[in-house]
């Protein structure tokens, strides 16, 4: 490992590597550091409210998800027409990015410690994972993040952040996000 690549090791991750693991291993009983649930990847993505009548919300969109992934996210456009909503096949409809790595390591870091206790009214987060482990959460809107300036700001729009673990079932990866830090609500709440 370089230097460089030494000082971009996120603290979350360190966190993971020297505490989460042993913690998880002695919980779950399991014997091989492998075999312990880990972060695989986490995905952002924002369907853009009004594309259809404006083209230009989707770029406005993914500039605004660029500035608070650190990566350039891909346009999604639409798999079918739907008449209803005066959609064609093709047109592009949203933007989405996938984190891996330092990146991933470093955006959940800076999502738990500042930009979840922005939220307006916060009591926690809802504790409902998907079944295999991997939990989702939606963002009502893009302003929360310290890297988007409020005067920048042309509409608010709201994302949805999946965190995909390598958990076999919702218990470890419940366990692994709550060790991480993750602001889950208590049963009281």
């Amino acid at each position: 490992m370089t230097t460089a690549e030494a000082k971009a090791v996120s603290s979350l991750q360190t966190k993971y590597e020297q505490e989460v693991v042993a913690i998880l291993k002695e919980r779950f009983g399991i014997k091989n550091d492998l075999a312990v649930p880990g972060l695989t990847k986490i995905t952002i993505n924002m369907g853009v409210s009004g594309a259809v009548d404006n083209k230009s919300r989707v770029e406005i969109a993914a500039r605004d998800l660029a500035t608070i992934a650190g990566q350039r996210p891909t346009i999604r456009n639409a798999r079918k027409a739907i008449s209803g909503f005066h959609l064609r096949e093709g047109m592009p409809i949203g933007c989405a990015v996938t984190l891996r790595r330092g990146r991933m390591w470093e955006f959940a870091e800076r999502l738990i410690s500042v930009v979840v206790p922005r939220i307006r009214d916060f009591r926690g987060l809802k504790s409902k994972l998907d079944g295999r482990g991997n939990y989702t959460m939606g963002l009502n809107e893009q302003s929360i993040f310290p890297e988007i300036p409020f005067d920048r700001i042309e509409f608010q729009q709201g994302m949805d952040i999946t965190f995909v673990t390598s958990a076999p079932d919702d218990e470890q990866g419940y366990a692994l996000l709550k060790a991480l830090g993750m602001p889950f609500r208590t049963e009281d709440q």
